[in-house]
């Protein structure tokens, strides 16, 4: 016999209250609503974070006459340490006031350079940025600049470092630059200007220079390099305590701009006059070599039997070796007559100091001479002669 179990009974005489179903819905259309919105897209779409570079921290400003020069380097990653796709836009801020005037200052943007144009400003991994004085209108003024950058148009990065700067009046830029060459250097000399009232002294100068590449010509306006286009910036070869200058780091048939700045000091800063008159040299190498020291001659004894006047003789030279750098060789000349440098004997440059002469007739008497030649091909004066006899050996 087998149990069936009985079917659940219901009471449908019960009714739940109003207030209990009113709570049911509430809660069966939450449920219903937390469906619909898990059925839909996995989020909504949010705003990307605005990329924000880091703060420039090396800000600094020099005077070149009438000009301020801001130097930093730009920022390469966001505060997140993320990688900057490209070069952010730069916001330049400059406040003026008199030195030790009061007050909060209120810097305001003078300069927005749009990421495009930022790496024409770029010089030696830093950007090197002119702010124009205006003709001298901001001479006596304290110059407060801060740097932004900016990756989007939500945010700019923070302040940079703040740089404060004496705006100072400007000295005269050297006369007439001139220009020597040397075998080891391009010497430069230049007068000395005249004195300011403005200025108190002139401490020194600074000489600058561009090379240019193989092949290029000067600017056609080589006189104002401000408005020529330099294959590369100018860069300073040194300070000049005097109106000279010994340029000694240079290469023959290279071409070469020189410029020299006056610079004076006040109050505890320098500045730079404007560019001197450009000077264009190409140095040529027109300098001979050194003449060769310690010739000497020698008859060695006969090895093959006696020289006649018909066999001939043979006589060994031999030199020092020319300290010269860029030697190429070395020409071995011969005389019958002890006052003329008479012939040259060797075709081809000897790469050693030595030679041999087969030819040397016996019963003669001999003057050699020998020359360097460097790789220009200027040759030098003659050594020091020496004569050799060279004796009659008759059978």
């Amino acid at each position: 016999m087998r149990l069936v179990p009985a079917p659940p009974r219901f009471d449908f005489k019960m009714r739940p209250s109003p207030h209990s179903f009113a709570k049911m819905c509430a809660s069966l259309s939450l449920l219903a609503c937390a469906w619909i919105a898990g059925c839909a897209a996995p989020g909504a779409p949010t705003p990307p974070k605005a990329i924000v570079p880091k703060a420039v921290t090396d800000l600094a400003a020099h005077q070149q006459a009438s000009s301020m020069i801001l130097t930093f380097t730009p920022p390469k990653q966001s505060v997140d340490n993320e990688k900057l796709a490209e070069r952010p836009d730069l916001e330049i801020f400059r406040a003026e006031r008199q030195p030790g005037a009061p007050g909060k200052l209120a810097p305001r943007l003078v300069y927005s350079v749009p990421s495009a144009l930022v790496e024409s400003y770029m010089k030696n991994g830093q950007i090197e940025f002119r702010d124009s004085l205006e003709s001298g209108s901001l001479t006596g003024q304290e110059l407060v600049y801060t740097v932004r950058t900016r990756a989007s148009k939500k945010r700019a990065s923070e302040d940079s470092n703040v740089v404060s700067v004496l705006a100072l009046p400007v000295p005269s830029a050297p006369s007439e630059v001139r220009s020597t060459v040397t075998e080891t250097a391009i010497e430069l000399s230049w007068s000395q200007p005249a004195q300011s009232s403005a200025i108190n002294t002139i401490s020194g100068y600074r000489v600058y220079r561009v090379e240019l590449p193989p092949g290029t010509a000067p600017p056609a306006n080589v006189s104002d390099l401000s408005q020529s286009k330099l294959p590369a910036p100018l860069e300073m070869l040194g300070p000049a305590p005097t109106t000279s200058f010994r340029d000694s780091n240079f290469s023959f048939d290279t071409t070469y701009i020189y410029v020299v700045r006056s610079v004076a000091d006040e109050q505890g800063q320098s500045v730079e006059s404007a560019d001197s008159t450009p000077v264009v040299v190409t140095p040529k190498d027109v300098f001979p070599p050194a003449a060769p020291l310690g010739l000497v001659a020698v008859v060695p004894p006969a090895t093959e039997g006696p020289a006649t006047l018909q066999t001939p003789a043979r006589v060994e030279l031999s030199w020092g070796i020319s300290p010269e750098l860029d030697l190429s060789g070395y020409w071995v000349y011969r005389s019958e007559q002890p006052d003329t440098p008479g012939q040259r004997l060797n075709a081809q440059l000897l790469l050693t100091p030595a030679f041999r002469d087969t030819t040397a007739v016996p019963g003669q008497r001999y003057t050699y001479r020998v020359s360097a030649v460097d790789r220009a091909g200027n040759e030098s004066s003659f050594s020091s002669p020496v004569s050799v006899d060279v004796p009659r050996r008759d059978p």
